[in-house]
């Protein structure tokens, strides 16, 4: 009987960690996170940054319901809000806008 409690105890314990995993993830806006068997890299979904947040001090994500998802491969602890995607997603924007506008 002890062993059962203590079992039980363990698994409560497990799952609570990874709910908290889990909502942390969700609080970055990370839609979903599968890794790698080596666990160094992984393949990430988010929402892509909102254009008129991109140069602000701090960008805001899109709202998931728009569709904008952006489908990442790297390193786990990749940031959807870090300074790497920021200049990506900003580099996309601007090369967008060159294509939209011509730049003779």
């Amino acid at each position: 009987m002890v062993q059962l409690k203590a079992l039980s105890a363990t698994v409560f314990l497990v799952q609570a960690f990874l709910l908290f995993s889990s909502l942390v993830w969700a609080a970055q806006g990370v839609i979903t996170k599968v890794p790698d068997s080596t666990g160094t890299f992984c393949h990430l979904k988010f929402p892509a940054i909102r254009e008129e947040s991109l140069f602000w001090d701090r960008p805001v994500l899109k709202d998931v319901s728009e569709g904008d998802i952006i489908d990442y491969y790297g390193p786990c602890d990749h940031d959807p809000l870090g300074k790497e995607e920021i200049q990506r997603q900003k580099a996309d924007l601007l090369r967008e806008r060159r294509r939209a506008y011509g730049s003779d």
